[in-house]
């Protein structure tokens, strides 16, 4: 996590400072926060979303985190160095951040070398950072601003137009983006107050930063999604610009067809049809919920029936997007 510089910039179309115009789709943000129950298919939905803005001609990167590859895997890069800004398929760049590597890096920024590298090396000092509560989730936030930066940490480092953070299952994402609230209030003064508070500029600016949820089409996860609305509002000062239902089973049945299924003989095939049917039933009326209880557009995507997801399955959800983004 480099020092944040202290003057607004201009990114390109986009102007990083408080007066920066509403932005007029989500991809005219300078960061999308991809969140949401674990299991619901968030890497997948940010990977897709990457495709989408990079075919808009965005220079785009998707960063995951805790050192996690999975985008990497899913786009045919199976060799990349984790902590590397690399390019993979249909022109998406991927990064991964372990919050150990971040911190070396910032103290390599904000100290001297023989002391920062006293200071990585120190058992003491590993023990004392990991009890720290929140540093973890200040440094992973740390690198994500750095990354959305016109000006980067070094020069050879080109500047992204779009971040796509593949954050945490919703707790977790949420003291992410709240890092920086919390540690300004708990410094009070000093380099550290700063640097949060100017991080927490960018994470609580609706014009500059949105909230993706996603959410299968079942109650758990949806119940989970309409309090992650509340939650973002009360706690970051956001609101969330987009709500995906993914894998959404299509129904294929009209009302007299699925009357006339009801009707037949029992047979594997019957029993099978009326399985479908009632899923899609079920997951219907819970895309109703979140319709009903969200202040943000809702997107269904249909279930791919994919064994695993590829750069096939990701560039297909893409053009979904695309279409409705």
């Amino acid at each position: 996590m480099s020092a944040p510089a202290t003057k607004g910039k201009v990114r390109g179309k986009r102007s990083g400072s408080s007066r920066a115009k509403a932005p007029r789709s989500l991809f005219d943000h300078e960061l999308l926060v991809v969140t949401g129950k674990g299991g619901v298919g968030k890497t997948t939905i940010a990977a897709a979303l990457g495709v989408a803005a990079a075919r808009r001609g965005l220079r785009t990167i998707v960063v995951e985190v805790a050192a996690r590859d999975d985008v990497t895997r899913a786009l045919g890069v199976e060799d990349s160095r984790r902590d590397r800004e690399v390019e993979l398929a249909f022109g998406v760049h991927h990064t991964s951040i372990d919050p150990d590597d971040a911190l070396r890096e910032y103290l390599t920024d904000q100290f001297p070398a023989p002391l920062a590298e006293l200071l990585s090396a120190s058992r003491t000092f590993g023990y004392l950072a990991a009890a720290t509560p929140g540093l973890r989730e200040m440094l992973t936030i740390g690198k994500v601003w750095e990354l959305a930066q016109q000006t980067r940490r070094r020069d050879r480092d080109k500047p992204y137009d779009l971040v796509i953070l593949d954050a945490p299952a919703t707790g977790h994402g949420l003291a992410i983006l709240t890092a920086p609230r919390t540690f300004a209030l708990a410094a009070r003064l000093g380099r550290i107050e700063r640097h949060a508070a100017i991080i927490g500029e960018l994470v609580s600016d609706p014009r500059r930063t949105a909230v993706v949820a996603v959410a299968r089409p079942e109650e758990l996860p949806v119940n989970e999604t309409l309090a992650l609305e509340r939650r973002l509002e009360d706690e970051v000062g956001l609101q969330l610009a987009l709500a995906v239902a993914n894998r959404v089973t299509p129904n294929r049945f009209s009302a007299p067809d699925a009357r006339a299924l009801q009707e037949l003989a029992p047979s594997v095939v019957a029993l099978a049809a009326r399985r479908r049917h009632a899923r899609a039933r079920a997951q219907r009326a819970q895309v109703a919920r979140l319709r009903r209880g969200l202040d943000c557009p809702v997107v269904s995507l249909h279930d791919l029936l994919h064994p695993a997801i590829d750069a096939h399955a990701i560039r297909s959800l893409a053009g979904e997007l695309g279409r409705v983004l």
